[in-house]
């Protein structure tokens, strides 16, 4: 086969047979395949899309291209589920929901990134608990999640390979934003975890990386529809992400938000749906659960008795964290020097909130970071947001920043300002709008 032909060929909007796109991710994978040929490929897509068949080809030929793991093989003798978010702002679900499903019986071994542009990375939360190894070797994953039920981890380098240099190509060529290629990079990585079941988070909003509903939407039906046809049952939830998710945004913040939503001291309400709704689903989805109405009521078991926040108490110290990490974090977790209220400075009420805006306004701080090799502060951020829909005036607190000097803070200040909308007109979403818009599940013919 040639390259060229293959190209061509989806160029003119023909459908690639199994063969050709093995081919071409094999190419992709060995680097006899250009760069320059995998960005026309990837443009030709971009344009021309691919068939449902056609995805779930690229998707397993990109699993295959390294590792795939076999969970059985390494010692795990229940249901294998995981969650996947399209990433958001204050989006710290999978800190709670990974434990709370691991202490219903699931094995839950969570592959996570970090964060890049507005939205946060689950891994940068978890950096900041001193000693937590987010890179351990295949062996210890396997042991934590086979002892704690839960293990939330980085990607390794074997997984996925083909995807790797892929994305690379794609992020500057234009060509990120095909719902095809975003399902198959997706998804690639998270089959090639083993998995027996997963449940996608896919956001709408302006925080998401797919603000627009139907966008979302339609991410959401590919999903579903190329995992279950590569074997994996999967159910996606739209969730909002029309402004920040929960109280804060920052990394420390955030864990602390999850140990407090963990051990019952405080859940904020949005933050409590969505999790919710995910737990029950990966229940579900995995056969613990006989239903979503027994995997919710199970969940919600786990949460209150406390066995959810042992099993996160557990997951910390076995990858390295401390021991009492849960009773005694504030003594663990990084704060920052300056804690200062950010005022409304107009009277009228919240009428709309832009999530990537604040997510932004964290980058500023240095708590989030615009390229891969960025460090990131993660003492810093904002806590205590107000919701949309409530009234203010000239001095009722938007959030309180949580800054390393002044000149951080009047930054932030003018940023956040920038990023909630006051005025009279009328509420674009008030702040009791379901937290989860629709459930989308593979057709049957999958």
């Amino acid at each position: 086969m040639l390259p060229q032909e293959i190209i061509r060929r989806k160029r003119e909007g023909d459908v690639l047979s199994d063969a050709e796109i093995a081919f071409f991710v094999k190419g992709i994978a060995d680097e006899t395949i250009s760069e320059g040929q995998v960005a026309a490929f990837a443009m030709a897509v971009f344009f021309n899309g691919m068939t449902m068949d056609e995805r779930a080809a690229l998707t397993r030929n990109m699993r295959d291209s390294g590792t795939v793991l076999d969970w059985k093989a390494l010692g795990l003798d229940g249901p294998v589920v995981d969650k996947h978010s399209t990433g958001g702002v204050g989006d710290k679900v999978s800190l709670m929901l990974g434990p709370i499903v691991g202490a219903c019986g699931a094995f839950v071994p969570m592959i996570s990134g970090r964060g890049l542009g507005h939205t946060g990375g689950t891994l940068d939360k978890f950096d900041s608990i001193p000693g937590y190894r987010t890179a351990p070797t295949l062996e210890e994953f396997a042991k934590v999640t086979r002892e704690v039920g839960c293990a939330i981890i980085g990607q390794t380098a074997d997984l996925a390979p083909a995807d790797k240099r892929f994305y690379g190509i794609r992020d500057v060529t234009a060509t990120v934003e095909s719902i095809p290629l975003i399902t198959a990079s997706i998804l690639s990585k998270k089959l090639a975890a083993g998995l027996d079941a997963l449940v996608m988070d896919v956001k709408f909003g302006s925080g998401a990386f797919m603000n627009e509903y139907e966008r979302a939407r339609e991410l959401a039906q590919s999903i579903t529809e190329v995992a279950t046809r590569n074997g994996v049952p999967t159910v996606a939830l739209l969730t909002d992400m029309e402004q920040v998710l929960g109280d804060t945004v920052g990394n420390a913040l955030e864990m602390r938000e999850a140990i407090d939503f963990l051990t019952g001291k405080h859940q904020e309400q949005r933050v409590y749906d969505v999790t919710m709704a995910l737990a029950a689903e990966m229940l579900a989805v995995s056969g613990v659960a006989t239903d979503v109405a027994d995997g919710f009521q199970m969940a919600g078991e786990a949460l209150e008795s406390g066995k959810a926040a042992e099993v996160f108490a557990n997951m910390v110290s076995s990858l390295g964290g401390p021991t009492d990490f849960v009773e005694k974090h504030d003594k663990y977790l990084e704060a920052a020097p300056m804690v200062q209220v950010v005022k409304a400075a107009k009277t009228g009420r919240v009428l709309s909130m832009d999530a990537r805006k604040v997510g932004l306004a964290l980058v500023a701080l240095k708590g989030g970071r615009t390229r891969a090799d960025q460090k990131i502060d993660f003492a810093v951020g904002f806590s205590d947001f107000i919701k949309v829909g409530q009234p203010v005036s000239a001095e009722t607190p938007l959030c309180m920043a949580h800054t390393r000097d002044q000149a951080q803070l009047d930054e932030v200040t003018s940023l956040l300002r920038d990023a909630i909308e006051i005025g009279e007109g009328e509420v674009a979403q008030t702040g009791d709008a379901p937290a989860v818009r629709e459930r989308i599940v593979a057709s049957k013919k999958s």
